[in-house]
């Protein structure tokens, strides 16, 4: 055993290491849905920075310090209070925020969001499925926060495109999918607590197209996130 340990603790120590800094650090997630097109694409992998916000102590949702929430706007991985599944959605509304949406419209603290019709649809229509139900692409302002959405011209999977007023509690978010007639969100699933939020997406490491024999996509390897 002692001999087996010598050989092989190199190797256990740094999976070691590897498994700490992804629970705390930083991880990559891959993207299996399009509930966040045009943003990110099915067969992203994308980073998440998980000091964004906060130290946690590794494998748990125990915080060590925090020195920042998130932003409107911003692109969080969060453990969902419905399944406890890791999802990826926006960040739409903060604590305090009194948020409606009439036919996929918003509405933030009476601000009105602005839309713009942006032309050619998507991303180049990387997915041939989605594009054939027909999805028009805007680009959606409010309080100085902005993002491209995809909003479905047909039929949605049945998450409503009009609530009324709703105030978000202390210490919880709104999140929404940019592929707002396809996304299972805080529509469905409620608010987020903020301890369930476990990091910021910032970028995609690299990207496989799985309609294309799981073809590498070259302008997504180290892109931003919008």
């Amino acid at each position: 055993m002692k001999k087996r340990w010598r050989e092989w603790r190199g190797f256990v120590l740094f999976i070691g290491v590897m498994l700490v800094f992804r629970s705390a650090i930083a991880d990559w997630n891959q993207v299996p849905s399009g509930s966040m097109l045009p943003s990110i694409l099915i067969g992203d992998r994308i980073v998440i920075d998980k000091l964004a916000y906060e130290l946690r102590v590794p494998f748990t949702l125990l915080r060590i310090a925090r020195w920042a929430d998130p932003a409107r706007g911003d692109i969080v991985t969060f453990v969902s209070p419905e399944d406890e599944q890791l999802l990826v959605k926006r960040v739409v509304g903060l604590p305090g925020d009194e948020v409606a949406m009439t036919d996929n419209r918003l509405t933030i603290n009476g601000a009105e969001a602005d839309y713009q019709l942006q032309d050619g649809g998507g991303p180049e229509w990387p997915e041939p499925a989605l594009a054939a139900t027909g999805f028009q692409t805007y680009r959606e302002t409010v309080l100085g926060s902005t993002r491209r959405v995809w909003v479905s011209v047909g039929h949605g999977n049945g998450m409503p495109r009009t609530f009324a007023p709703v105030r978000i509690p202390a210490g919880h978010y709104l999140m929404l999918g940019d592929n707002r007639d396809n996304s299972r969100d805080s529509r469905a699933i409620g608010f987020i607590a903020r301890d369930r939020i476990m990091g910021r997406a910032t970028r995609v490491a690299f990207s496989l197209d799985y309609d294309h024999y799981y073809a590498p996509r070259p302008d997504r390897f180290l892109a931003d996130l919008p």
